[in-house]
């Protein structure tokens, strides 16, 4: 899976969390860009991301994350 294939599948995450659609995620996003990103809406995206891409992140990994960015090369080192 490419790095790009892998934002596709994030950014409809993405809106659908928020609901919505004109929703753009880059590297750079992260809490502070989006209103409704709150410590449960965190959860559920990794929640998420979990399932769609069939793995585990441990709290460490999550904890250390900064933006969208480095949590697609997360996903990418565990594929």
């Amino acid at each position: 899976m490419t790095r790009e294939e892998i934002f596709e599948k994030i950014t409809v995450i993405f809106r659908e969390e928020f609901d919505d659609d004109s929703l753009v995620i880059v590297d750079e996003t992260n809490s502070s860009d989006i209103e409704d990103w709150d410590s449960l809406a965190h959860v559920e995206l990794v929640m998420t991301m979990e399932h769609e891409f069939n793995m585990k992140f441990n709290i460490k990994e999550v904890g250390k994350l900064k933006n969208v960015g480095e949590m697609v090369d997360l996903i990418i080192s565990k594929l």
